[in-house]
C-alpha cells in the first residue's frame, strides 16, 4: 500500500526497526540462508515491498535490484517468479527503469518467456510493457514478439489481454519493419 515517511514513521514507533534496517535485515537473510523455503519467502517478501515507491530509494541502496536481476537466472522457479514481480513493480519508477535497462533487464526477462509458469509470464510482460523506449525497443527480438503473439491465443484471459496489449502499443511498428526487412 502507498504511504508516506510520516506515516511509516508513525506507524513504526519511536523503537521500532525502521524500513531500510528491515529491508537489509531481509536482503541479509536472503544472502546467508541455506533454506530453499526462506529464500523463496525472503524473495516474496522483497517483491512486495518493491511495490511501494516509499521504499525505492531503499531498494536502490541495498542493490536489491540487482538481486531480483541475478536471482532471474537461478533454477528454482519460484524464486524466478518472485524476481520478476519485484522488477514488475519497480520497473514503472524512471530510475529504476532505467537501471533495468542498462543491466541487462530485457534480455533477462524475455529469457522467461519460455517458462510455463503463468505467474512469471504476467510479470514479464507487463514488465516489457513498461520497460519499453524508443532506445530499448531494439532489444525486443523477433523471437519475443513471435513468442508473445502466440500468447494471443493462450488459455489464460490475463495473458492474453497483456499480449495483446503489448503488441498494439509497442512492436506494431517494429513488426511491420522486421516484416519488410524479411521480404
Amino acid at each position: 500500500m502507498f504511504t508516506s515517511k510520516e506515516k511509516l514513521i508513525k506507524r513504526t514507533g519511536k523503537n521500532a526497526i525502521g524500513r531500510y534496517d528491515f529491508l537489509k535485515l531481509l536482503v541479509t537473510e536472503f544472502k546467508t540462508t541455506k533454506s530453499k523455503e526462506a529464500r523463496e519467502q525472503v524473495l516474496a517478501n522483497l517483491a512486495n515491498f518493491s511495490y511501494d515507491p516509499i521504499n525505492y530509494g531503499y531498494i536502490r541502496q541495498l542493490k536489491i535490484i540487482d538481486l531480483f536481476l541475478h536471482t532471474l537466472s537461478e533454477d528454482n522457479i519460484k524464486l524466478v517468479r518472485f524476481a520478476a514481480g519485484g522488477i514488475c513493480n519497480l520497473c514503472t519508477d524512471p530510475i529504476n527503469k532505467l537501471y533495468i535497462l542498462r543491466n541487462h533487464g530485457i534480455q533477462l526477462l524475455t529469457s522467461l518467456l519460455c517458462l510455463q509458469d503463468e505467474d512469471t509470464i504476467l510479470s514479464v510482460i507487463t514488465s516489457l510493457i513498461f520497460l519499453i523506449t524508443p532506445e530499448s525497443k531494439s532489444q525486443i527480438t523477433v523471437e519475443t514478439f513471435e513468442t508473445i503473439s502466440d500468447f494471443v491465443k493462450h488459455e489464460n484471459n490475463r495473458i492474453q489481454n497483456l499480449a495483446t496489449v503489448f503488441l498494439n502499443n509497442h512492436c506494431k511498428a517494429n513488426v511491420e519493419d522486421q516484416s519488410t526487412k524479411n521480404i
